[in-house]
């Protein structure tokens, strides 16, 4: 038998009810630069794939600044946030490198 969860009550005090109000507005706007976040990082690995070097590294500019926003914000921790740019950046290099003609010896 599966047991109910217990319903939330509001708050009495007026202080509370203004921190459900406040929590509501920072939930949603953290969910938004979540998103975005995601769907910067998701782009630049798009590009990577298809191979595409100079769209890859303009997508990884736009994202790196998006990335910065997220953690400056605290939404996400800075070393996780500077693991993510490292990780996207050593994928955009590796890109341009195995797209770059090697020189043959002569």
């Amino acid at each position: 038998m599966a047991t109910a969860k217990p319903k939330k009550k509001n708050p009495r005090l007026a202080s509370g009810r203004k921190r459900v109000r406040q929590d509501i507005k920072l939930n949603a706007a953290n969910t938004s630069l979540r998103s975005k976040y995601r769907t910067a990082v998701k782009n630049v690995e798009k590009a990577v794939a298809a191979g595409d070097k100079d769209k890859a590294k303009d997508l990884f500019a736009k994202a790196q600044s998006i990335v910065d926003t997220i953690s400056d914000k605290g939404i996400f921790h800075k070393n996780k946030a500077a693991r993510d740019k490292s990780r996207l950046s050593a994928k955009v290099k590796a890109l341009a490198l195995k797209a770059a003609p090697t020189p043959t010896a002569a």
